[in-house]
């Protein structure tokens, strides 16, 4: 792996992103990196030298955490053990829909390389990925805050958000509106770029706005890296600019499935 190693590190922080995205947590996304990357230190060979290095990193990410999950009923304790509960209380999508979504929707995959990652044939990821769309399409209206300095990009979040049946409560392009935005609306999940007008930092307004309400945020931003170093606090769910509006879409949707909003009375 010493030839490739250099490589390998380019492509952790998306990883790093899609694990969270998928467990809706990113102490429990972290975890499973951890275990991963354990798991290739010590036996390089799972990293075949031929093949897209991307495809094979997320496969080989797939086999070892079904390995895990598969001595999670045993004797001994599995070091993702926790996991299982929380992503049980992902909406009604199955593990492998929610695989699907995000390979697919979030970091882009082919449905050919999809289907290497996690064993299928290009059409099982296509049902996959059907269901998984109308099971999203059945999530309850949710109030959402828009915090973006770029007028045309929080339109076009704005558009997204809308087409997708929740409502836009608000758009806010500096650390005092978001802040106020949120104490007056209290809105269902949060979208936020982490630079805003001014100079003011869109993970400090964040940061403030949570201390009033507890809600998923999902940064949108072109600087992905500086918040998937997995050092720190971070982001749970991350789309980078400039994105696919099918990105945001599922992203949503899995913010949303962590957090739901109450149904309608």
């Amino acid at each position: 792996m010493t030839g490739t190693s250099q490589e390998i590190l380019k492509h952790l922080p998306y990883l790093r992103r899609y694990a969270r995205a998928l467990v809706g947590s990113q102490e429990r996304g972290d975890q499973y990196m951890r275990v991963f990357l354990e798991a290739i230190l010590a036996d390089p060979q799972r990293i075949p030298p031929e093949g897209n290095l991307r495809v094979q990193l997320f496969a080989v990410f797939h086999d070892v955490c079904t390995l895990l999950h598969a001595t999670d009923d045993g004797d001994e304790a599995s070091p993702l053990e926790g996991l299982v509960p929380v992503e049980a209380r992902l909406s009604q999508l199955t593990p492998t829909q929610r695989q699907v979504l995000l390979l697919v929707s979030l970091e882009g995959f082919s449905f050919e390389d999809v289907g290497f990652i996690l064993h299928l044939s290009e059409a099982e990821v296509r049902d996959q990925l059907d269901a998984a769309r109308k099971e999203m399409q059945r999530q309850h209206p949710a109030r959402i805050l828009i915090v973006e300095d770029e007028p045309l990009i929080a339109m076009d979040i704005a558009r997204i958000v809308e087409e997708m049946g929740h409502t836009v409560c608000g758009t806010a392009s500096n650390h005092a509106e978001a802040v106020a935005l949120s104490k007056r609306e209290a809105p269902h999940i949060v979208l936020a770029d982490i630079q805003l007008k001014g100079g003011d930092s869109g993970i400090e307004a964040v940061q403030d706005i949570l201390r009033g309400i507890s809600v998923p945020v999902v940064f949108v931003t072109g600087f992905p890296e500086r918040l998937l170093t997995g050092e720190r606090l971070e982001p749970t769910f991350l789309v980078t600019k400039p994105f696919r509006p099918e990105a945001l879409v599922s992203v949503i949707g899995q913010a949303l499935a962590m957090h739901p909003p109450l149904a309608p009375a």
